[in-house]
């Protein structure tokens, strides 16, 4: 996969294209980029454009945490068969493009887009005034089909970013995945932690995660490491450790079950499908260890069932 970003300067040919924040890539999202990749077999290449940050954040002093991280969303992408992923810079000069310069001067000149697949609320330009209307209504102009998608819905909800997000600030984990379509993932390379976990007897990978992921709240969850493809089923904390030296940031930390590989400087995925339990600090490390035998069998009878 080409990934474009930090540059306004490409030419793309024969494109399909689809545009939005694609936050978390839900079944909303999943219906567009499925779009988009059956185009492939036609001879078109495959596009997703987005910008490089959450738009927000140029307007605002919070730094809006994020579902998947840039650095998440391309090692997922480029696993679906995307041909190019654009992070088109949001700048005030972005920001401030009309939305008939944007068709023009970006969809058509730079991606040369010959479909562009949106959802009905897909919004661009100054003051975002295009829309899909205005998509319609410069189709024959500029010689593109569009592909409109309704906002999909569960339990008569909209599947949105903003509802996944609240879901797993909650701790709502099973109900964030239905939304999303697939567990929710957190993805990096595996760091070298303080080995408390092996001198326990439950050696774990420890993932850093940057500061605008959003984790769910501190605790044991069931969990499954992907790890060149195969998946092995365990338990994740998420936290800071109290009971044994509170650590300066949250961290990641997976058993896995009957798995003793070394992993240090390995890329995994760490899917989240339960919530078993709170971090807590523990009065002894005996009693954290009896603990974490606890969540390790609340782990094996989950994926057992």
């Amino acid at each position: 996969m080409d990934y474009i970003a930090e540059t306004t300067n490409f030419k793309l040919h024969n494109s399909v294209v689809t545009l939005g924040k694609f936050d978390g890539i839900h079944r909303g999202h999943q219906l567009l980029l499925n779009k988009v990749l059956e185009q492939k077999e036609l001879g078109f290449q495959s596009v997703m454009f987005t910008f490089a940050y959450h738009p927000s954040n140029l307007f605002s002093d919070k730094e809006i945490e994020q579902i998947y991280t840039e650095e998440e969303k391309k090692y997922l992408l480029e696993k679906s068969g995307l041909d190019v992923l654009i992070s088109y810079p949001f700048t005030e000069e972005t920001a401030s493009m009309e939305p008939e310069d944007f068709i023009k001067k970006v969809l058509i000149d730079k991606v040369d887009a010959k479909k562009i697949v949106v959802g009905t609320d897909f919004r661009f330009g100054h003051k975002r005034r295009g829309d899909v209307a205005l998509l319609q209504a410069m189709a024959n102009e500029c010689g593109y089909e569009l592909i409109v998608f309704d906002k999909i819905k569960l339990e008569d909800r909209v599947v949105s970013s903003s509802y996944i997000r609240s879901e797993i600030a909650k701790g709502h984990i099973e109900n964030a995945n239905k939304l999303l379509g697939n567990p929710l993932t957190v993805i990096g390379v595996v760091q070298h932690g303080r080995k408390i976990g092996r001198t326990l007897g439950f050696p774990t990978t420890n993932l850093i995660t940057p500061a605008n992921k959003l984790l769910p709240p501190n605790g044991v969850y069931a969990s499954k490491t992907t790890i060149n493809g195969v998946s092995h089923p365990g338990v994740t904390n998420i936290g800071f450790n109290p009971t044994v030296g509170k650590t300066p940031e949250r961290r990641v930390e997976t058993y896995i079950f009957d798995y003793e590989a070394d992993l240090y400087g390995a890329t995994i995925e760490v899917s989240l499908y339960a919530y078993a339990r709170a971090e807590v600090k523990f009065d002894s490390v005996e009693d954290l260890k009896n603990q974490m035998k606890k969540d390790i069998q609340y782990g094996r009878n989950y994926f057992s069932m």
